[in-house]
């Protein structure tokens, strides 16, 4: 059994939580499930012009068949700005997870890993992990012949620009959300282990409905939970693993050019085609994150972080002089 020390699941094992585990994910789908409905109001706010072309444009007022409204609605958020607007409404789920933890479970935002002790130095060194584990799942893709990668022809600096703090605030409420919220809830209440498995399948099948999305992506996605859980277990913070997540993200969509869990692809300094046609290799449409190549370098960054884990919680703690 996997022996853990942390002062965020000390912290959290004094919450208001409720103590049966089926309760914790009842409880959290309905705020990840408000969180949702919030960020999917913000686009259609402040970009309400598109919202209603896209939504007016031939519609004989009728009953909107399902499909129709899928395909409008895939319309509008593809568009550059829109796209935008979602990423920087993402704080909503951000606020929401916190409000949740401080009002109702009744625990500091420190039990979510919020603490100032090594903050920057921990956020600095998530921004290099997130690349340099991104990057070698593009390598991998590359030298294999899966995927080729050449230069964008016309690269728009400022598009790219106002993307980046969105990325920053979306890798950071996907964490807020899924590692500080509901992985510190069920591990301040129940086992570690149980708290990974938990928060790593619940942030998998929270893509569920994403183009492209099947077996293979579902265990990446879970993987990817496991290593951010693990990895903000070996700091005892979160802001390595919201620098992690959000650097991942970015620099595939604005830096690669490839589809983030099934999004379109965006403005971008490189491009990235897939050479083969198999799925298993490519990702298919959700894109890299779907491939083997993303399994096998998140499988060797968890297998890393437990070893590390292990190293940590065997060593015994020095006596204050």
């Amino acid at each position: 059994m996997l022996k853990i020390k942390s002062e965020m699941l000390e912290k959290s094992s004094k919450s208001h939580a409720a103590p049966q585990l089926w309760k914790m994910i009842l409880y959290f789908i309905i705020v990840f499930a408000i969180a949702a409905i919030i960020e999917g109001i913000i686009p259609m706010i402040f970009a309400f012009d598109d919202y209603k072309e896209i939504f007016t444009n031939n519609y004989d007022g009728g009953k909107m068949a399902f499909d129709d409204a899928m395909e409008r609605s895939k319309t509008f958020s593809s568009i550059p700005r829109v796209m935008r607007i979602s990423l920087y409404g993402t704080l909503a789920a951000t606020l929401t997870s916190i409000f949740y933890c401080r009002c109702i479970e009744m625990r500091s935002v420190a039990s979510m890993g919020v603490t100032k002790k090594k903050a920057v130095p921990h956020y600095l060194l998530g921004i290099v992990i997130g690349a340099v584990i991104f990057s070698l799942v593009v390598l991998l893709s590359a030298v294999t012949g899966v995927q080729s990668i050449s230069l964008s022809q016309s690269i728009k600096w400022t598009e790219i620009l106002l993307f980046i703090p969105g990325w920053f605030l979306q890798g950071m409420s996907e964490e807020f959300m899924f590692r500080g919220y509901l992985l510190n809830s069920v591990g301040g209440k129940h086992s570690p282990v149980t708290a990974l498995i938990v928060s790593s399948v619940a942030f998998s099948l929270a893509h569920g409905i994403n183009d492209g999305f099947g077996p293979l992506v579902f265990i990446n996605l879970a993987l990817f939970g496991a290593f951010a859980g693990l990895y903000m277990l070996l700091t005892d913070d979160i802001w390595g693993v919201c620098a992690i997540h959000s650097v991942w993200n970015c620099i595939q969509g604005n830096f690669y050019g490839i589809s983030v869990s099934g999004m379109e692809k965006i403005e971008t300094v490189f491009r990235t085609t897939a050479v083969s046609d198999n799925k298993i290799l490519t990702g298919g449409d959700f894109g890299i994150e779907g491939s083997i190549f993303t399994t096998v370098v998140l499988g060797g960054g968890c297998f890393i972080l437990l070893k590390l884990l292990q190293k940590k919680n065997s060593e015994p703690e020095t006596e204050k002089k």
